[in-house]
Order: structure tokens, then C-alpha cells, then sequence
């Protein structure tokens, strides 16, 4: 049962910008935090960016740090991954999950996050 819906991925050039949305319930989203992963073909899906449920905590991957900004709006239910400057290694299928709990040690693990969405994929082209 999916819970969290994905959007706006698409194909941009290098050095390019886009803006993903996950929209979540008002009950996932007004308590979990969110995180965004990806996945490229071959390999493991990896963490991108989490937010608190609070929005006060925030962390990124050190490949994306500079890059991509993780925001949320409560009045939308919606947690946002503003990427700019992309790069063709940032191709990848990109999903939204949602964790009743993180902290500074397991905001990175896949295994802490229960709820995800289906995925939304990113091209970029060199």
C-alpha cells in the first residue's frame, strides 16, 4: 500500500535544475521524518538528504551537500528535494520514505525508514 507519492523527476541536462514532491497523509507527515534515497541501475540504494518531523534536523550525503536542499510544508503535506547543479552521477530512480524515528546515528539507514513511495526517475544528460 503506497503511502507516499513522488513527482517531478524527469531528463535535464547537466548543470540543470529540478524540484521532486513527495505527498504524504497528514498523519505520516505531521509526525515521521522524511528522507529521500536513490537508486541507479546496478546498484544499492543510497541515502540523499532527511529532515525531522520538526524540520530543525537536516542532513545530506557529502555527494550531494552544496547541491540539493530538503524542505517540507506542513500546510501541504509535502517534503521537497530542490537539486541544482545536477550532474549525469546523479541519474537515479529517487524515493521518498518516512521514519517514525531518527536521530543522528540511523538517519542514513534504509532500514530505519517503514514507510516509502514508488519512485520517480532523474536523467542527466552530459
Amino acid at each position: 500500500q503506497v503511502q507516499l507519492v513522488e513527482s517531478g523527476g524527469g531528463l535535464v541536462q547537466a548543470g540543470g535544475s529540478l524540484r521532486l514532491s513527495c505527498a504524504a497523509p497528514r498523519r505520516i507527515f505531521s509526525t515521521y521524518d522524511m528522507g529521500w534515497f536513490r537508486q541507479a541501475p546496478g546498484k544499492e540504494r543510497e541515502f540523499v538528504a532527511a529532515i525531522s518531523y520538526s524540520g530543525i534536523r537536516i542532513y545530506y550525503a557529502d555527494s550531494v551537500k552544496g547541491r540539493f536542499t530538503i524542505s517540507r510544508d506542513a500546510a501541504k503535506n509535502t517534503v521537497y528535494l530542490q537539486m541544482n547543479s545536477l550532474k549525469p552521477e546523479d541519474t537515479a530512480v529517487y524515493y521518498c520514505a518516512g521514519s517514525t524515528y531518527t536521530d543522528g546515528n540511523n538517519y542514513h539507514r534504509r532500514g530505519q525508514y517503514g514507510v516509502w513511495g514508488q519512485g520517480t526517475q532523474v536523467t542527466v544528460s552530459s
